[in-house]
This record gives structure tokens, C-alpha cells and sequence, in this order.
């Protein structure tokens, strides 16, 4: 899937609030434009990516079913 399905259907499924795949859409995008680009600045902003996706840290935790449309198990299964 190329940046611009990625992007249509970011909006086609109204995704356009949930972090991690806007992360994934710029990773996707960067993907695309590595062969223009100068390993350092690739490197670079390879890192940026990096440091965005950890600072989302866990925000969904909780809301799982909410976020992500699913329930949460784990505590059946202890």
C-alpha cells in the first residue's frame, strides 16, 4: 500500500485522529522519498519518527475497545 491508499483510507474510515497511523503514514511517505534523499537526512528523520511514535507512550491504555475496536481479555485469561 502505497502513501496515497494509506492516506484515503486514513479518511475513508475517519482515522484521522488516531496517532499511530498518521506515524505510519509519514513512515510510509519517507519509504518513498528515501531514494532522493541523503542517508544522513533519512537517518534523521528516521529519528524524528522514532521519537514521535514513543511520545505517544501509552495514552490508549484503558480504552482499548474504544481505540482500537476490540476488547480487552487479558484479565479473563488470569
Amino acid at each position: 500500500m502505497d502513501s496515497k491508499d494509506l492516506a484515503q483510507y486514513i479518511e475513508a474510515t475517519d482515522r484521522i485522529s488516531q496517532p499511530w497511523l498518521l506515524i505510519q503514514l509519514r513512515l510510509q511517505k519517507l519509504k518513498e522519498r528515501r531514494t532522493t534523499m541523503s542517508p544522513e537526512a533519512y537517518t534523521k528523520a528516521i529519528a524524528e519518527l522514532y521519537e514521535d511514535l514513543m511520545n505517544l507512550g501509552q495514552w490508549w491504555v484503558g480504552r482499548e475497545a474504544e481505540v482500537f475496536g476490540t476488547q480487552d481479555h487479558f484479565n479473563d485469561r488470569i
